[in-house]
């Protein structure tokens, strides 16, 4: 019996164990990290060795416990590249504490309400003509358009970002890396 009941919860667990793994291999890796959709916003991102200042700014802006949450969200996540082309010192002053409210701002122009996988967001596209306006969390407008296959990101200033990661699953939405950083109208 109790050979039965051992060999039951051993099945139970390499069962459990193929099926996280196979959810897994279905879910891209950014940065060669594996991003696990069983794992929320946070959890995975803090693992992205490609967005490291994405991180630090959403520590630095209180936003940990928000893209933690049940969402749905959208999050389009600049590389570690998109904010170190920003002009010098940009990075340094949104990471003030006295600069916070921008720098909410500036991250949660990057955030949708909604889980839209690549897939949902190019029929958008498709059905509004070839460009499809969002408002972000944040309240910034964006434009989703195609580039030939690559989803591209317009902020309000006219700064294009390409999706260069689509639809990293997580457990409370979705992740798109992208290229460049988006910036509110100033």
């Amino acid at each position: 019996m109790k050979l039965n009941r051992l060999l039951a919860a051993t099945a139970l667990v390499a069962a459990t164990a193929t099926a996280s793994f196979a959810d897994d291999m279905s879910n891209p890796a950014v940065g060669g990290a594996p991003m696990y959709a069983n794992k929320n916003i946070i959890e995975n991102a803090v693992n992205s060795p490609i967005n490291t200042t994405l991180v630090a700014a959403v520590k630095a802006a209180g936003l940990v416990d928000t893209l933690q949450g049940p969402g749905p969200f959208t999050v389009f996540a600049p590389t570690d590249d998109a904010f170190a082309a920003l002009p010098a010192g940009t990075v340094d002053n949104l990471l003030k504490p006295e600069n916070k409210d921008m720098l909410v701002k500036v991250l949660t122009c990057h955030v949708l309400g909604a889980d839209a996988m690549s897939s949902d967001v190019a029929a958008m596209i498709k059905a509004d003509g070839g460009s499809h306006e969002v408002t972000t969390l944040g309240g910034c407008k964006l434009t989703l358009a195609m580039d030939g296959d690559t989803l591209t990101v317009t902020d309000e200033n006219g700064n294009v970002a390409h999706v260069t990661i689509a639809d990293v699953k997580q457990s409370n939405g979705v992740i798109h890396v992208i290229d460049k950083v988006l910036l509110p109208k100033m």
